[in-house]
């Protein structure tokens, strides 16, 4: 799925708008790749989207395309206010995947993909593409490349209600991909989709995105379809950015209490500072730790994974009794929930840990130890206030 290979291309998206009890605000870039917009039901990711694709208009801002090398380096404006340049959808060379992929459902497989062809786009000599009217022998070749690319085969004559969700998710993408998009915008792709499904079809998505040579955008709420997914992250809250950057390095450091709590850190205390690498855990009993790294004095709180404590015996704890890095937990009083696969085990000074079972295993004799110890290097200093 060639798009543009010989640019380098670029999205801006400069976006204002008023929404019901807080304002939309988002100024970002995006390049090749998938970048994830992580966060909340509610907190405007959808509105991003549809504000690129021309579905909804900003009260203010800009929105462009930017063609930064090769022959046709320049760029075109989607949406400009103080222009007054607004692009409608259909001319902007922009995908956009529905939450409930918006298949027409009154048309077959075939068809439905032909739908995405008309107005097809043809490249321009230099900068950009216009618009071109594709014959009806192409359009019907790119449609049988299409249900070959996504095994849709034997599928063209069938209605949408007479398809899994995966084959709706699979169409839908036909749809948008078969008039090479620019940019290609995935709104919650896996919210219709029963649970069980959801680990192969994200698997199928990440195919699809790998191949895919455009800009791609995906929202969501679920932090493993952005892990999985996407290379690059932004996570938002309340219509504003909270932090940006590599989703592997912001899972590892979020950096801010909200971000911690939307990349799935559970346990997040209140600190006293009493020492360049010494902290006191208000929240947690007053739990004294000591970190990897100095703590600044912009640290606010401090973080711990669920899965990155170690248990130990009374013989373990032991050895590093009287260690400044010891960091040693006393387990103390734990409540103990069973799931089909893991241990939740809370203790006494509010902190909870996660540890693996199998789904054969019911008896508690021996799960909890005597102490838990959590190493320096797995503490998240975190800044801001707790949310």
């Amino acid at each position: 799925m060639a798009i543009n290979t010989e640019h380098d291309l670029r999205l801006g998206a400069e976006i204002k708008k008023k929404l019901k009890g807080f304002e939309l605000d988002m100024d970002f870039t995006a390049g090749k790749g998938c970048l994830g917009i992580l966060g909340p039901s509610g907190c405007g990711k959808s509105m991003t989207l549809k504000s690129i694709a021309g579905i909804v208009t900003p009260d203010k801002g800009r929105i462009a395309l930017q063609y930064a090398q090769g022959e046709a380096a320049g760029g075109r404006v989607l949406y400009d206010s103080s222009l007054k340049i607004n692009e409608c959808p259909q001319a902007r060379r922009v995908g956009y995947l529905f939450q409930n992929y918006a298949l027409f459902p009154n048309m077959t497989v075939e068809e439905n993909i032909m739908t995405g062809l008309k107005g097809k786009w043809a490249k321009k000599a230099v900068g950009g593409r216009r618009p071109s009217v594709m014959s009806n022998d192409a359009r019907r070749a790119k449609v049988k490349e299409m249900i070959g690319r996504f095994r849709l085969d034997g599928l063209e004559k069938r209605y949408p209600a007479q398809l899994s969700g995966g084959q709706q998710q699979r169409v839908a993408l036909a749809r948008i991909l078969a008039y090479e998009p620019e940019v290609l915008l995935l709104d919650e792709p896996f919210s219709a989709m029963d649970t069980y499904l959801r680990e192969g079809l994200r698997l199928e998505l990440a195919k699809v995105l790998a191949e895919y040579d455009g800009i791609s955008i995906m929202v969501t709420h679920d932090r493993d379809e952005a892990y999985q997914l996407c290379g690059s992250l932004m996570l938002m809250d309340q219509g504003k950015m909270l932090v940006r950057g590599g989703t592997r390095e912001l899972f590892a450091n979020p950096v801010t209490c909200k971000a911690a709590r939307l990349t799935g850190c559970k346990n997040i205390s209140r600190i006293e500072r009493i020492g360049e690498r010494r902290i006191r855990a208000v929240d947690w009993n007053g739990l004294e730790l000591v970190t990897e790294s100095p703590v600044s004095d912009t640290i606010t709180a401090v973080g711990i994974r669920a899965h990155d404590f170690e248990p130990l015996s009374e013989g373990e704890a032991a050895e590093w009794k009287g260690k400044e890095e010891g960091n040693l937990i006393p387990v103390k009083d734990p409540v103990i929930s069973e799931m089909p696969f893991e241990w939740y085990i809370t203790l006494d000074n509010g902190l909870w840990w996660k540890t693996e079972k199998t789904i054969h295993t019911h008896d508690t004799a021996g799960v909890v130890p005597s102490w838990l110890r959590i190493a320096p290097s797995a503490l998240i200093q975190l800044t801001g206030e707790l949310p």
